[in-house]
């Protein structure tokens, strides 16, 4: 079998920019669809709270695949095996449909909101919300950095261009669109996006498999593979990749602007069956994807300079015919993108909401100069990520940073929205402990071993129990909820410690989750708050409304 791993195909420079061209040029005259001579600062931030299912479930879908699932979940499955795509997928799918039944919860709360952090801001004031503003200004500026930084190293891969022509193409034809409309525009294209990407998704993986043999080329190899590989319920699959991906996207899920946004946009009544579509299309998709990273590791293939990134442009250039790369190529670009326009999106609502509506302007906001902030957000984000993504940082302490704060927000946030107990000192304090000790087992600060070891253990299997108990909680009840936490902290008292410490990554993770919430408790049973939460809708509403609302007293 004559494998090209010497060397990955190559378009001319020409015909990238006409690829390019052409989708970034569809996407903008799309975008040009929607747009309103007059827009709010509504339609703006969230699309008047009236997207619907399928726009809904297309964005948040698109929105949940960006461009490191495609190369992470082939490099799962190339490293792990059998078990790896669904340890990608799966996991990721599942946090889809976890955040619904608590996002009911908060738009029962601010039905007119728009972000998590005026509904925080709402129940305990500036520190605590300011919190959840800096850890997704960074999160999204961070997201943004890295899917410009893939649209730059595709295109340098698959063309004689330079990495920063690539991401430059790409900055720039997404601030083109987005700028327009904000969300709305950046709602409308991803179902575009994503319509694009399940039908090229459904060509490219089978006709890989189809090309390197078929599927009993494939069984054929699984032979070649490890035990632990070989094996569907692979320990080292699930402590490695599994249970860490599981913790991450649940503090992904909570703390992350980009799916909060769609809790507020989408219409209420259609927020089940939208989450419950796109958690289907997200494990569809993205386990398919891991699917050709198993296909590499069954026929022998090394990754190209050793890189696990190159997996996937590797296969498909390996096996397929031009069209099908050049496919394979707007694939990524609309994924990235996807996630690129909700980034900024994000980032925009974030400024006009937390900062501007909530700290400069106290309530008392102006719409035109609201609408300027978002827009001038947009700019001034994709300027950064370009110069970011130019000079190829390396961005993994900063992502281990904010999903530690997330981590760390998780409990606080939910208990904020249930319980009337919980203090502003709570929710701070709580975050802060948190990060600081995920920061000591992630680093190993303390040497990890004996009593320390055995101290972080415990405080990781409360963090299993918070994990698992809320999920169930969010489902099935409170009561129903405290038996399932109870069960698995006893369990993971009993069998994690002792073990836990070999797995230093999910133990740094769970432990944000344990401390957090144990401080969280005992602060706001030491204050004496009964907060009502009807206090919220009053406090949280429609900016335009209220700027009219304003010129008419003062009429």
């Amino acid at each position: 079998m004559n494998l090209k791993t010497e060397s990955l195909f190559q378009f001319s420079s020409l015909t990238i920019i006409l690829l390019l061209l052409a989708f970034y040029g569809g996407t903008y005259l799309l975008s040009l669809l929607i747009k309103k001579d007059k827009e709010t600062t509504s339609g703006f931030m969230v699309a008047g709270h009236g997207v619907g299912f399928g726009m809904g479930a297309a964005s948040m879908t698109a929105t949940w695949i960006w461009a490191a699932s495609f190369y992470a979940a082939a490099t799962s499955g190339y490293k792990y095996g059998v078990s790896g795509p669904i340890h990608y997928g799966f996991w990721g799918a599942l946090m889809i449909l976890f955040i619904y039944p608590f996002g009911m919860r908060f738009r029962e709360l601010a039905p007119d909101g728009h972000t998590l952090g005026e509904l925080i801001h709402a129940r305990h004031g500036s520190s605590s919300q300011l919190i959840l503003a800096i850890s997704n200004l960074m999160g999204s500026l961070i997201s943004l950095m890295v899917n410009f930084t893939a649209a730059g190293a595709l295109v340098s891969v698959l063309s004689p261009l330079s990495f920063q022509t690539g991401v430059m193409i790409a900055g720039i034809g997404v601030l083109s669109y987005t700028l327009t409309s904000g969300f709305r525009a950046s709602v409308f294209t991803d179902f575009a996006q994503l319509v694009a990407l399940m039908a090229i998704g459904i060509v490219i993986i089978p006709a890989v498999l189809f090309a390197m043999g078929g599927p009993q080329v494939m069984v054929d190899g699984l032979a070649n593979l490890t035990l632990e590989q070989q094996d569907f319920f692979s320990s080292e699959a699930f402590f490695q990749q599994g249970a860490p991906y599981f913790v991450a996207v649940l503090a992904y899920a909570i703390g992350n602007q980009t799916i909060t946004q769609r809790l507020f946009a989408i219409d209420k009544t259609k927020i089940k069956q939208t989450f419950i579509t796109a958690t289907v299309g997200y494990a569809g998709i993205v386990i398919g994807l891991g699917m050709i990273g198993l296909m590499a590791l069954t026929i022998g293939i090394e990754p190209l300079d050793g890189n696990m990134n190159n997996l996937i442009p590797q296969m498909v250039s390996t096996y397929l015919h031009p069209v099908f790369i050049a496919l394979f190529f707007i694939l990524v670009i609309g994924s990235l993108s996807s996630t690129a326009d909700s980034d900024l999106s994000a980032l925009s609502t974030i400024m006009m909401a937390d900062v501007y509506g909530k700290n400069i302007a106290k309530g008392r906001v102006k719409p035109k100069t609201m609408m300027l902030v978002g827009r001038s957000t947009m700019i001034i984000a994709t300027a950064a990520g370009l110069i970011f993504a130019s000079f190829k940082l390396d961005i993994l302490v900063m992502l281990v940073f904010v999903g530690a704060l997330w981590g760390a927000i998780v409990f606080p946030v939910i208990a904020s929205v249930f319980w009337n107990r919980v203090t502003n000192a709570a929710f701070t304090s709580a975050v802060i402990i948190g990060l600081l000790l995920f920061c000591v087992v992630r680093f190993e600060l303390l040497p990890m071993t004996g009593f320390t070891a055995l101290f972080f253990e415990i405080l990781a299997s409360v963090g299993a129990a918070v994990v698992i108990g809320l999920m169930v909680f969010g489902f099935l009840g409170r009561k129903i909820g405290m038996v399932a936490a109870a069960i698995t902290l006893v369990l993971m008292l009993i069998f994690a410690t002792g073990f836990l410490r070999q797995y230093m990554v999910l133990l740094a993770s769970l432990t944000a989750y344990g401390a957090s919430t144990i401080a969280c408790i005992i602060v706001s049973l030491m204050g004496d708050e009964h907060f009502d939460f009807a206090l919220i809708n009053q406090r949280v509403g429609d900016y335009d409304k209220k700027a009219k609302a304003s010129t008419s007293e003062l009429s």
